[in-house]
């Protein structure tokens, strides 16, 4: 018997192909499907089943095996969410009549506080890359635009200079399935932005052409990786031994807004998230800052 009946394997291309049409979800989340879904099918395929013929008690057996393997619960979490989706898709197509995993709940998981920098901290890494050269400004360029809009950087990364407005000061981000928003600049990135674009970007180009804003000394769109090792870098310089994350200075960027005084409902918008309960987590994260304030500066504290 193969590790994965062939008629699964065709059922879970189906299934991403229709998620990425009808929701247009990125890359990463259809690649975290597909293996969620691979694995629940081996596995399926080792007691005599498939997918579609799965009962309930399958899908917990399934589940109990990658608990006692280690998984923890956040991955299983993301599993069933994977489980659910694709049981529902056939559902609706008319190929179950009912959804196995329907009663299954999911494993209670904490939300982890998510990494920040202060102000202070912020400003000393803005300020490490050396500005009188054009890698520098350009770098100088990257971390004013990722901190002053919040964006993510596979968004920060991507951008095209038709995207961004200097006049108005405003850049036009596509976030998760393709979803566009409009993020103000601020003086102080625009006056960055403009000087990079007038100094940095025509050297590192010269005669070559490429329609992203943020490029190499090769001429090509700056990626992720490499621009997240240059953040590490700068950060090292700058005497943060804080761990970091791709999503740091996004982080940064919402928990200094909500500090002073902006509304939950706008962080959303500039953030980008479909969801007000994603953003409900920084409240916590300015509640910590309170409650350490209050420790320090209160006579009872």
């Amino acid at each position: 018997m193969a590790e994965i009946a062939e008629q699964d394997l065709r059922l879970i291309e189906l299934f991403l192909d229709a998620q990425w049409m009808e929701r247009g979800l990125g890359d990463l989340t259809l690649q975290a499907y597909g293996s969620d879904l691979r694995g629940l099918a081996k596995y399926l395929c080792a007691q005599g089943q498939t997918l579609l013929s799965a009962r309930r008690e399958h899908l917990l057996a399934y589940l109990g095996q990658r608990f006692s393997q280690g998984a923890k619960s956040r991955t299983t979490a993301r599993l069933l969410s994977s489980m659910r989706r694709f049981y529902q898709y056939f559902v609706r197509e008319g190929r179950l009549a009912e959804d196995p995993c329907a009663l299954i709940e999911a494993p209670k998981i904490g939300r982890p506080l998510p990494k920040s920098l202060t102000e202070d901290e912020v400003e000393a890494l803005l300020a490490m890359p050396k500005v009188d050269d054009m890698l520098g400004l350009r770098d100088r360029a990257m971390l004013e635009m990722l901190y002053a809009c919040g964006l993510r950087v596979s968004e920060l990364v991507g951008l095209e200079i038709a995207q961004i407005s200097l006049t108005q000061g405003v850049v036009r981000a596509f976030g998760k399935g393709s979803k566009e928003r409009l993020v103000p600049m601020g003086e102080e990135c625009v006056d960055w932005v403009e000087r990079y674009l007038n100094d940095g970007r025509r050297q590192l180009l010269g005669e070559r052409q490429c329609d992203h804003l943020f490029v190499t000394r090769r001429g090509e769109a700056m990626t992720r990786q490499a621009f997240w090792y240059l953040i590490k870098r700068y950060a090292k310089q700058a005497g943060i031994v804080k761990p970091l994350s791709p999503h740091t200075l996004r982080h940064a960027f919402a928990t200094h807004l909500l500090n002073h005084g902006a509304d939950l409902r706008v962080l959303q918008m500039l953030l980008g998230h479909s969801d007000l309960s994603t953003t409900q987590i920084y409240t916590h994260v300015a509640r910590e800052r309170l409650k350490s304030l209050h420790a320090s500066h209160h006579p009872r504290g």
